[in-house]
Formats: C-alpha cells, structure tokens, sequence
C-alpha cells in the first residue's frame, strides 16, 4: 500500500521529527511503500503562482509530484504543530496548491464553486498527528479545537476521506523523555491499527 507521509516542522530535534521517524519505521516494517515529504528540507514553495488559484496550472516539479502522488496514495499521514490554532504557513500553502481541483476534489459540471464537490482521493484514510504547548482544557474552552475542524471537515471530508483519525500530543514544553517515549508508543500503536 501507498502511504503519503507530509512533516511540516522546521527544527530536526522537534518531537515532531520524532513522530516522523517513528511512523516511517512503522511503515516500513508493515512493509508498505512511503511516499515521504519534509516540506522544509524540501524547500516546499508555498506561494500561489500568478493565475494558479485560478486554473491550477504551475510549473513548479515539486507541486506536480505532490499532486501525482496525493491522488494514488492509499493513506495520508501528516505531522505538524500547532501554530496559532492553525499548521504552519509552509503546510497551509501545501494544501492550497496540492489539495486542487481536479486533483482532490471537483465540483459538477456547471458549477461555480458554491456547491458541494465530489472528493477525488482514492486514500482510505488519513491520520493527523499534531503536538502543542496548550493544555487540553484550554484548547476546548478558549478556543474549541481548531486543528480537528480544519482537518477533518474542511479538508479530507471535502476531499472524501471518511477515516479520519488525528492525534494530539501536549504539552511538548513541560513533557518529560518518559512521556515522549510513550507517546511515540502511541504512535506506532496507531499506525499499526490503520496500516498493519
């Protein structure tokens, strides 16, 4: 099976380097084919080119790769932080110039866009993990969970990835070795039940 698997942290001693690692080793030991990206080593440019949010046509190697990959992927896994509420800049770029139409999702004919789309990806799940400095009840009292809407709703439902899982390790800054340690168990648990 396919798997794409999109980091988007910028510093390799993060944890989320860590949760990178962990699931490609995974991966591997199920024996599935990796389709890998660190979108910071990679230099991912995430600017819209000229008339791209319009058409979709760029000439940029590293978005058509991304694209040909996303629309086989079996699975997606992506990594991130939270950043405000919100994945990085690098990553919101991502998916504004891979997740396009045509390529993971398209509207009927002689819409203009208000419709509801039919999702294009053939994946049939995809995982979130993410990692935060804030502690939970605050992240649900103050400001509601943000990074579950967006993935969930706002991107792979849209995209019509039903399975969805996403997990969140907090708070990084207070964690000890031991907690990460179990949390990287946590994560190889989780690969393992999705893509054994």
């Amino acid at each position: 099976m396919e798997i794409l698997v999109i980091l988007a942290h910028p510093y390799r001693e993060s944890f989320n380097h860590a949760i990178y690692q962990t699931v490609l080793d995974t991966l591997n030991e199920n024996r599935h084919q990796i389709l890998a990206h660190n979108l910071y080593e990679e230099e991912f440019n995430p600017l819209l080119e000229g008339s791209e949010l319009a058409t979709g046509e760029t000439s940029d190697p590293l978005v058509l790769k991304h694209r040909q990959e996303i629309k086989k992927a079996h699975g997606i896994i992506i990594i991130h932080p939270n950043w405000w509420g919100q994945p990085p800049a690098i990553l919101k770029g991502w998916t504004d110039r891979v997740l396009r139409s045509g390529v993971a999702y398209q509207f009927e004919e002689g819409d203009d866009g208000s419709g509801v789309p039919e999702g294009l990806l053939v994946a049939e799940t995809a995982l979130v993990f993410n990692t935060s400095n804030t502690p939970l009840e605050r992240e649900i009292q103050v400001f509601g969970d943000p990074l579950e809407r967006i993935w969930k709703d706002c991107v792979f439902d849209f995209c019509g990835i039903k399975n969805f899982n996403r997990k969140m390790f907090r708070t990084i800054a207070s964690s000890t070795p031991k907690e990460r340690e179990l949390w990287l168990e946590d994560v190889k648990k989780t690969i393992n039940t999705y893509f054994p």
